[in-house]
């Protein structure tokens, strides 16, 4: 895998800062603990004892150092969030959140969007998201005429927590001409009740309703559900988006859906010098061939925004059950899912990548789509060895343990999200059986020797890293239930190298990311208490204090960030 080419100069005449704290995890196996690192501008120039970075100190400046005690804290390299999305979880946070903190029933969820209703003007659609069918008192999906009480003159869409679509109110669908008799499109589906009569609830491709035919990419090169606003709107929710990210400890994010419309917005940012994180971009596999043709054969940018590689779909969600399980779900026996790609066709678009040295990163979550993932990547390091592909398996949900193998020994890396398991994990188990205990086997993948990485997939859910690491510990989900065995849990410290180095190592960023280490960017973030010591189910607890990239404090948890109190006048008008 080729590394991050990056043009741009290092900088001199800064003073050293002299960082300590009554811990410092680095994730640098060769020095994995430290009581100092020293700091000259966005890098670490030294890590060690206190008189290990005087010394460095002294030799690089006449100047003495400043020095920084924070005291009773523990410091952590950034987090990095290896699978994203930030634009939508930045129209997330402009719209009405309906998930389980807020409500617990259909009629809670309707209060709540007919309570935004009022506020907003008329003919402006009303957005809500976060719902967990599984986890409603009723388990099921608000209908259409539920949500027709909110507003029957204008669109009203409630998105589900999986992001790969929801329910909408009657005059969504009498304002786009579904009827029943609509055929569904190829990649999606309008559900329909016993009657055959249209029940409100539509996913994947059936949500161009919504975007508009650019924003579902079916042909089968996966959803993209992000709904299309105004450029300068665009911009701002990429700006409160990063402010979240940052509140959570994360300073490096690998956008795993990137269209024109988000590469247009990082790079307006980027002229604007607006970017306090760094983003990694995956462009959406039907720009493929743009790609190659501008020849992107490699990673290719600067330390804050750079091209990682493409993004594909096998499958869809467990989460909104349209992975793909040819012999149906055993909660719905009816419904299959899809895969988005013939397995020949999409073996070839694997092929094409590789062979010019792209990353590849696919969705997905069942067996048989794993199985044409794994087969692909096979097949394409079998025409061209590469010990250093790294392609990726995004969510990577029910590995079997053969394919397990071959991954190990494919060198493939799955992309995981543990806050999948606590926000639904019984609902995973509910759509497929006792094979659902196995959601996400972190503990598998680490006795195999596949590297794991944990994300969020944000705004499916919070990019909240210690969130996540709690999950991934524990396994216990929202609702207080154990999930699967306890070989499936792994320890708070690979948990932790999970999403940083092990994350960095993805996006092929070790080089300058993921650990506190000499010449690496000075990216750190300040926890009020130690995630390695404390009781596992404590860590989700644990205060993210500040967070600093290159060598700049972005966030205070003090401080209410700008994004954050923009976002809140933005609503409140």
């Amino acid at each position: 895998m080729r590394k991050l080419t990056t043009f741009e100069s290092r900088p001199f005449g800064h003073r050293p800062t002299l960082v300590t704290a009554k811990t410092i995890h680095t994730m640098d196996r060769t020095r994995p603990t430290a009581e100092a690192f020293l700091l000259v501008g966005p890098e670490v120039a030294a890590v060690g004892t206190m008189a290990e970075c005087r010394a460095v100190a002294a030799g690089l400046s006449n100047l003495e150092p400043d020095v920084r005690d924070f005291g009773r804290v523990t410091i952590v390299p950034g987090f990095i969030d290896a699978h994203a999305h930030p634009l939508m979880l930045g129209q997330m946070m402009s719209w009405v959140d309906c998930g389980p903190a807020k409500a617990a029933n259909i009629p809670e969820i309707v209060a709540l969007l007919k309570e935004a209703a009022e506020g907003i003007p008329n003919g402006l659609p009303v957005r809500g998201y976060g719902y967990e069918h599984r986890n409603l008192a009723e388990g099921r999906h608000p209908t259409r005429f539920e949500l027709d009480s909110v507003a029957a003159d204008r669109e009203v869409y409630l998105m589900n927590a999986s992001g790969h679509g929801g329910v909408v109110n009657s005059f969504t669908f009498e304002l786009h001409g579904i009827t029943s008799e609509t055929p569904n499109p190829q990649g999606g589906e309008f559900f329909r009740d016993a009657s055959d009569q249209l029940t409100g609830e539509l996913s994947d491709a059936a949500c161009n309703i919504l975007t508009g035919l650019e924003g579902v990419k079916i042909g089968h090169h996966g959803p993209n559900f992000h709904l299309a606003d105004a450029p300068e709107e665009h911009l701002r929710q990429l700006g409160v988006a990063q402010e979240n990210f940052l509140a959570g400890g994360v300073t490096s994010i690998g956008d795993a859906q990137v269209s024109r419309r988000e590469f247009d917005m990082y790079l307006q940012m980027a002229d604007k010098n607006q970017l306090k994180v760094r983003v990694c971009m995956y462009l959406l596999s039907h720009l493929l061939d743009d790609a190659l043709d501008m020849g992107l054969h490699g990673q290719f940018g600067n330390a804050r925004l750079s091209f990682a590689g493409i993004k594909f779909y096998a499958d869809g969600t467990l989460g909104g059950w349209t992975a793909y399980f040819p012999d149906g779900y055993v909660g719905d026996p009816c419904r299959t899912g899809q895969l988005y790609h013939e397995p020949a066709a999409y073996k070839e678009l694997i092929r094409k990548a590789h062979a010019v040295g792209l990353q590849t990163a696919t969705h997905a979550q069942s067996p048989t789509a794993l199985e044409m993932v794994i087969d692909a990547i096979e097949s394409a390091l079998a025409e061209r060895p590469d010990a250093d592909a790294r392609h990726r398996i995004e969510h990577c949900g029910l590995p079997t343990p053969e394919q397990i193998q071959r991954m190990a020994a494919a060198g493939i890396y799955p992309v995981n999200q543990p806050q999948h398991y606590y926000n639904w994990g019984e609902g995973v188990q509910q759509a497929i059986g006792t094979p659902g205990e196995r959601f996400n086997p972190l503990g598998e993948f680490v006795e195999a020797g596949v590297p794991v990485t944990i994300s969020s997939d944000a705004p499916v859910a919070d990019p909240r890293p210690l969130e996540a690491i709690q999950a991934a510990v524990t396994r216990v989900t929202r609702n207080g239930h154990r999930l699967g065995a306890d070989n499936l849990c792994i320890t708070a410290r690979i948990a932790l190298e999970a999403h940083t180095i092990n994350a960095a190592k993805v996006l092929g960023r070790e080089d300058d990311l993921g650990s506190l280490a000499l010449g690496k960017r000075a990216d750190f973030v300040i926890l009020a208490s130690d995630p390695l010591t404390c009781a596992p189910e404590h860590i989700a607890a644990i205060k993210v204090l500040e967070t600093w990239v290159d060598g700049i404090c972005q966030y205070t948890a003090d401080a209410t960030p700008t994004g954050l109190v923009s976002i809140l006048d933005h609503v409140n008008s």
